[in-house]
């Protein structure tokens, strides 16, 4: 109850509202999910890592939390800036807690998922600066590195300026630590390795970096009030096609209502399915570092259908 008290303390502190009441909702990657009703009337939904409560993060729980959070709140911020997908408003962030806007659950339509894929190409054409960010990147519990390389700035031209980028900032490292943990055996990396080899070819027509989410999988698409919602980024200046791809891995509702009022807006460049499993290897090999090898077989697939491409 005294840590209950401490972080209601600690956000009401931070909104510059007092809260009167903070109830569970879930945790995720080492954060806990709080609702909070404010004196205000407001009801906002909490994140919060080690160290919310008052007591002392033990390092380097505090240091990944600080970093993390500041990255979902930059990249919230920064998608909602393109004035286009519905974002959840950013209310308060510091080194332990993310407050945003409570957003009550609904059911997707087809026609919410075709004007969400409209919106979401609108993001996308929003752009970036460079391949990347300007902030340390996360995605569930991982770093990720977003530092831009100099062949990635906007306007340059070649395919395979991404690809280049995305081999080296999103395939090498997690195909890395996914061999030293075991999770994926030497015929299934030598697989990843090809594709990297060959990433000039196989990474599609040249593009500007686009605004993307980075981690759109469909539970990062929170259905409420008719819409769609971006929830939980990773967001960073990408190709937009990861995004796309990322919400056919895992089953989005309504996808082919999405990607239809997508292409009705941003038509995509020839081939864009055949590159889809391209763009899944980073995803699959996310998941092998967090959850070994039940996810070997999936990459590997995609993989070699990367290659087959």
């Amino acid at each position: 109850m005294a840590k209950t008290a401490d972080l209601a303390a600690r956000m009401g502190a931070l909104l510059g509202v007092t809260v009167i009441d903070l109830r569970a909702a879930g945790a995720q990657h080492g954060y806990r999910h709080l609702i909070a009703e404010l004196a205000d009337g407001r009801q906002v939904f909490v994140k919060a890592g080690p160290g919310a409560d008052g007591e002392d993060a033990v390092p380097p729980a505090g240091a990944f939390a600080k970093e993390a959070l500041a990255a979902e709140a930059n990249g919230l911020r920064w998608l909602a800036a393109a004035g286009a997908a519905a974002v959840p408003e950013v209310l308060g962030v510091d080194d332990s807690m993310l407050v945003i806007e409570f957003l009550p659950a609904g059911r997707p339509s087809p026609t919410a998922a075709r004007e969400f894929g409209a919106d979401l190409a609108r993001t996308h054409a929003a752009g970036a600066p460079a391949f990347g960010a300007p902030w340390a990147g996360y995605i569930a519990s991982l770093p990720l590195d977003n530092t831009p390389a100099d062949n990635t700035r906007a306007g340059d031209s070649g395919g395979r300026d991404w690809g280049s980028w995305y081999a080296q900032r999103r395939i090498v490292p997690y195909l890395r630590r996914s061999y030293d943990g075991g999770a994926l055996p030497p015929s299934a990396a030598r697989l990843v390795e090809a594709v990297i080899e060959r990433i000039g070819e196989l990474a599609g027509p040249p593009e500007p970096p686009s605004r993307i989410h980075g981690d759109l999988w469909s539970g990062n698409v929170l259905w409420s009030g008719g819409r769609g919602w971006l929830i939980d980024p990773a967001a960073h200046g990408g190709h937009r096609e990861t995004d796309l791809a990322m919400l056919a891995l895992f089953g989005a509702p309504h996808l082919d209502a999405i990607l239809r009022g997508y292409t009705e807006t941003a038509p995509l460049s020839d081939g864009w399915r055949a590159r889809i499993p391209l763009h899944q290897l980073h995803p699959l090999l996310i998941h092998c570092c967090l959850f070994g090898p039940s996810y070997t077989e999936q990459t590997s697939a995609a993989a070699h259908a990367a290659l087959r491409a």
